[in-house]
């Protein structure tokens, strides 16, 4: 029998195949240590999004094409939005000490501890509970470089932002306002009081109102997990107004949503609209400018609800349905 004393070990949900959310169980793994240029931190809370049900799903075929697995997952560890403490700072890494509370990106969030990248990192707003700061990194910089970079929103302009009670809307709905424009949101009924909360000038009632015909132009519409044909969504955009596609759902097996980013990039070279499909990175400078806009009141995280560790498959599930009004959240 040796005597070597054996590897610490944590709780994480792993899954071993592609399906639905039940395919993520809790289980006890060895817990990561860092590597030369990477952080461990423990984990204080981990958010929801889309990307992390195509993941647990392996659909569409092309995410897994992308390199997370053509029959299983690479990574057995699901998760990627997170907000912790720094318990180890590997070498050649600055900026960052042991203690630090954090807040960023990395593979294996669902668990007690990850290992991430300084890049993908940045020190947590200090207004911001661990659940608050977990629902930021994915949603709130793909909502920034919509709405700042790609959208180039300027004072006065008129922003339509369909799913605007979803994860990504309620940031784009507040980051629009920020930046100066004229904000309408599309939502669920159900959504609305939220919608308006964040700011909106403006609620289109999607359940009983059609954006697309009621004649009101917009100079950029942020189109977040939307399936409206790029027909339809472009005749409400000015003649040189810009969409922005920021993800989608539907369409077929191999590509999904992403069908449609795929057409507009090939109509765009034919029309004056600026026709954008975003796939965002999240990136160090980006949190610390959302850092800043939440610490002064410019932006703050809407909440759903919160799961522990344990029920991170209804988690998911309860995002997929579409049910959230806002971020989920699972705590760890």
């Amino acid at each position: 029998m040796s005597d070597q004393p054996s590897s610490p070990t944590m709780k994480a949900i792993v899954q071993d195949r592609y399906g639905l959310p039940d395919v993520l169980v809790i289980g006890e793994i060895p817990r990561p240590q860092s590597g030369d240029g990477e952080l461990l931190v423990r984990v204080h809370a981990a958010g929801v999004d889309a990307g992390v049900w195509h993941l647990t799903a392996g659909m569409p075929y092309f995410v897994r094409l992308m390199g997370f697995g053509l029959r299983r997952p690479k990574l057995p560890v699901r998760g990627m939005d997170f907000a912790g403490r720094v318990e180890a700072v590997g070498a050649n890494v600055a900026g960052f000490a042991i203690g630090d509370e954090v807040y960023g990106t990395c593979d294996g969030s669902y668990a007690e501890y990850a290992v991430a990248r300084p890049e993908r990192v940045a020190h947590a707003p200090a207004n911001l509970t661990a659940e608050q700061a977990a629902a930021v990194p994915i949603s709130g910089v793909t909502a920034l470089k919509a709405v700042r970079d790609v959208g180039q929103v300027r004072p006065g302009q008129r922003v339509l932002v369909t799913g605007a009670g979803g994860g990504v809307g309620t940031y784009a709905v507040q980051l629009a306002k920020h930046f100066g424009a004229h904000v309408t949101g599309v939502c669920s009924t159900a959504r609305a009081d939220l919608v308006r909360s964040l700011g909106a000038d403006e609620v289109v009632d999607r359940t009983k109102d059609d954006f697309t015909r009621t004649g009101q132009p917009y100079d950029l519409i942020i189109d977040t997990a939307g399936n409206r044909r790029l027909g339809d969504v472009r005749r409400a955009l000015k003649p040189q107004g810009t969409l922005v596609i920021v993800g989608g759902e539907g369409g077929g097996r191999w590509f999904g949503g992403f069908d449609r980013t795929l057409r507009a990039a090939v109509l765009s070279r034919f029309v004056k609209q600026r026709l954008r499909g975003l796939i965002s990175t999240e990136r160090t400078a980006d949190l610390e400018a959302l850092a800043e806009l939440i610490e002064a009141g410019a932006v703050t995280p809407a909440i759903d609800r919160t799961f522990p560790l344990s029920e991170a498959a209804k988690a998911v599930q309860y995002l997929h349905e579409g049910r959230a009004r806002g971020k989920v959240v699972v705590t760890v």
